[in-house]
């Protein structure tokens, strides 16, 4: 069973300004990720652009992801897809590449959205792997919530361990943690809160571009040095309203870039920010940038 408390950073997929993946950039930011002292990468995530990756370029980013690593942190990979027989082949392709966990989307298009359909769904997948499943709420992207209910049958599974809250809800979030099921907080607004509520980690994509800060305030609240935490807290909160507000892939990498992580490249269909947008997002990081 994998132990994915603390910081997983949930990574970018930098790419060249043509839009092909750049793997030697890949590399360099998942040991400048490791030295900022996070303790685990989610590689394919939705910062990581994964709609927008083939299959096939997402089996070669886990393979050079998990080399790069080497076992140094925990390494999660999301194999999300539509069809169910891609699920389990993305799942078993990354388990054996030496993935710790597997971050699962809900069939989100059309598939079943109704408490039976769900479990069965995340039924069939525990039965196909090997390691611990990361569910994922994020019901303004899928529109798809996972009801309390439902996660108390789904922690019944072998597998299914964990779940992946992105709906920046707080009140499904501390009752999500009632259910005794491990929680990680995937709203970058509130993730103060969440890690003094009790969530066992982050899977946070403005950890892309504030590792050593997200990373800090994770080791500052878990020592009860609650005062310093929320003082970093009010410098990090600016531009974690700005991405939540605006366009957040563009704005988490274009944020990244401007911090010296990654070449702020987006693959189409996403665009940049606009120049206003650039200058809102350029502001908003100020307090960081001292």
């Amino acid at each position: 069973m994998a132990d994915l408390k603390g910081v997983n950073l949930a990574m970018q997929t930098p790419f060249d300004a043509e839009g092909a993946i750049d793997f030697a950039t890949y590399e360099k930011l998942i040991e400048d990720y490791i030295a900022a002292g996070v303790q685990g990468l989610v590689l394919g995530a939705g910062t990581g652009q994964h709609p927008y990756l083939t299959e096939a370029e997402c089996n070669r980013l886990y393979e050079t992801g998990i080399r790069q690593v080497a076992g140094r942190v925990n390494v999660i990979c999301q194999t999300s897809a539509l069809n169910m027989d891609e699920v389990i082949r993305r799942s078993q392709h990354a388990e054996k590449a030496g993935a710790d966990a597997l971050m699962i989307l809900p069939p989100y298009l059309e598939g079943p959205a109704d408490d039976d359909g769900l479990f069965e769904f995340y039924r069939t997948l525990d039965t196909a792997v090997g390691i611990d499943i990361v569910g994922y709420n994020i019901p303004q992207a899928t529109g798809i919530a996972v009801s309390v209910p439902l996660l108390e049958r789904l922690k019944g599974l072998k597998r299914y361990r964990w779940i992946k809250d992105s709906a920046g809800d707080f009140t499904t979030h501390q009752e999500y943690l009632q259910t005794g099921t491990d929680v990680l907080n995937g709203c970058d607004t509130t993730t103060f809160a969440a890690l003094m509520a009790g969530t066992k980690g982050v899977i946070w994509g403005a950890a892309n571009y504030m590792p050593h800060e997200a990373a800090t305030l994770y080791r500052l609240i878990a020592a009860r040095d609650f005062e310093a935490a929320l003082t970093l807290w009010q410098r990090m909160l600016p531009s974690l309203l700005f991405i939540w507000r605006n366009p957040y892939v563009p704005a988490v990498l274009r944020a990244a870039q401007l911090r010296g992580y990654g070449t702020g490249n987006v693959r189409r269909p996403l665009q940049k920010l606009t120049e206003a947008q650039d200058a809102g997002l350029q502001k908003a990081l100020a307090p960081l940038m001292g």
